[in-house]
């Protein structure tokens, strides 16, 4: 396909005010909207074998590139590839007052490496795959499937693309950077994973699962986190009245690279993972649309003894996600068990309803009406 999508995220308002990390997994577009956003910056770009064994060699070569061109923009992509750089970054931002954009695959892995993180000197943004907002010819089946990764939601065969991302991952994230010490079984914890996408981390049944020890699963997790494949959601754990589970959920980045991993593509309409796949595409389009807003909302799930509620917004809402068609009142049980707290302001149930109503009190209607309310800051 050659259609092409406007992405949310505008990086020359925010470049107007500071310098900026900005991180997204693999093949999100951070290139692309560099690109197309960008076009009067000097790119340093460290996929370049040429240009990374320079700065390699002489970091100080960035300042003589700089000073050829001044007053320009800086971008430096994939800079987690030579981290020492940002040592010159800092230099130049201190000294020349060089305006930066940085980007990358994990601010984690940066950190966790020591490098120089700027002393504040520059903010982080983050770039997600595509969503319903960003595609106008959306196809929820489509997108349950095979993720909003741009050139594999455009792609004419998402399941071969999605196989060479899966390829790529493992052999350049993983095993070129050494991440883990057992490769052979690191893939088949992907796996494993993949398979309880969505689901409470339970080291023991993992490890059961996996073949992987239980000392050793953290360290795995780490890794999907720092290399931003995935991401935990942790506990509301504020009820009292209810004792709440304190274990957090696992979630992949993207449905089709979870389905990938699963091996379970593709899904058939009347497939019941669809509805983790569903309840998966939501939390994600609220994680992109708090990033892309620059809005600061801590996100959870809640689960007592008797009642689950999939995902609460700060203290403002509190949602239920139904793969459903037909809503039934039964969904309503988490949240007015939550509702009973009086801890979140608005309950709802979001689901593929063809109308809005009530029950009880709890609000429920279809995904799209609330994606369009999402978006257009009616929610939140």
């Amino acid at each position: 396909m050659s259609k092409h999508y406007r992405r949310k995220l505008q990086l020359s308002p925010l470049l107007e005010k500071a310098n900026y990390f900005l991180f997204g997994p693999r093949s999100v577009g951070k290139s692309s909207l560099i690109h197309e956003q960008l076009p009067g910056s000097l790119l340093i770009d460290l996929l370049d074998d040429a240009v990374y064994e320079e700065l390699q060699r002489r970091p100080q070569a960035l300042r003589e590139r700089i000073e050829a061109q001044p007053g320009r923009l800086v971008v430096i992509d994939e800079v987690q590839k030579l981290p020492k750089l940002l040592d010159e970054v800092h230099r130049l931002i201190e000294e020349k007052k060089t305006r930066f954009l940085l980007t990358g695959s994990s601010a984690r892995k940066l950190r966790r490496g020591g490098a120089n993180m700027l002393g504040g000197r520059a903010r982080e943004a983050a770039l997600f795959p595509l969503s319903y907002s960003e595609i106008s010819d959306f196809e929820l089946l489509r997108y349950l499937n095979y993720g909003g990764i741009p050139r594999i939601y455009l792609s004419e065969e998402p399941e071969e693309d999605l196989r060479a991302y899966g390829r790529i991952y493992l052999a350049e994230e993983i095993k070129m950077e050494a991440a883990v010490r057992n490769y052979d079984r690191f893939v088949r914890f992907l796996e494993i994973m993949a398979l309880s996408n969505g689901q409470e981390l339970n080291y023991q049944s993992l490890s059961s699962d996996s073949g992987v020890p239980a000392r050793t699963l953290e360290g795995h997790i780490e890794v999907l986190k720092d290399t931003l494949i995935g991401y935990e959601l942790p506990p509301f754990q504020l009820t009292r009245r209810r004792k709440a589970v304190t274990r957090s959920k696992f979630f992949f980045f993207d449905c089709g690279v979870a389905n990938y991993f699963a091996r379970r593509l593709p899904l058939p309409e009347n497939s019941q993972d669809l509805g983790i796949c569903f309840e998966q595409f939501l939390i994600q389009e609220v994680r992109s649309y708090l990033a892309y807003s620059r809005k600061e909302r801590p996100l959870a799930y809640w689960r007592s003894r008797e009642a689950e509620v999939d995902l609460i917004i700060g203290r403002e809402l509190a949602i239920e996600i139904k793969y459903s068609k037909t809503f039934k009142s039964e969904y309503t049980r988490g949240l007015r068990a939550l509702g009973e707290e009086k801890l979140v302001k608005r309950l709802m149930v979001v689901g593929r309803f063809p109308a809005r109503g009530k029950a009880e009190g709890i609000e429920y209607l279809g995904y799209e009406e609330f994606l369009k309310e999402l978006w257009g800051g009616a929610l939140i």
